[in-house]
């Protein structure tokens, strides 16, 4: 939160840190949090920010999925939805797209804006998270008696 603070982000808020497992081939485990911040940055220039201090921490892009020291994303943003660079791999979404199934995203996400909006569908992280956490029911007249 240092280097966000120096460049001149505020941290509003923080989560508390949880431990999840990998996505992809990575076999290490990761910590992940959520940061609430204000800025004037638009959203490229907020990401060419984080990529800047993931570098600083020892980042390197070289495999997607692969093992990394830092990985910051822009998950929500204030002012909506934010799509940049066309539908390719490298464009910047926002919302981030896959958030709505990850709960490694989702569980800091509602512990510090639990009551925000995702611009796409409406729900609340509180609610993205409980669909997505929530056990599939088996319909009755499915179960064998």
């Amino acid at each position: 939160m240092l280097a966000l603070r120096e460049a001149g982000v505020t941290v509003l808020d923080m989560a508390p840190v949880i431990d999840s497992a990998p996505i992809g081939p990575s076999l290490r485990r990761y910590a992940n949090g959520a940061a609430l911040v204000r800025s004037t940055l638009e959203p490229v220039a907020m990401l060419g920010l984080l990529q800047e201090i993931e570098a600083a921490f020892g980042r390197k892009r070289a495999r997607r999925w692969g093992s990394r020291v830092l990985d910051l994303d822009i998950v929500l943003w204030e002012g909506g939805r934010w799509l940049s660079g066309g539908a390719s791999r490298k464009a910047l979404h926002v919302p981030h797209p896959a958030y709505r199934e990850r709960g490694f995203v989702l569980a800091p996400t509602m512990a510090i804006a639990a009551g925000w909006r995702d611009p796409l569908t409406g729900f609340t992280p509180r609610h993205l998270h409980s669909r997505l956490t929530a056990r599939a029911r088996i319909p009755r007249d499915a179960i064998a008696t």
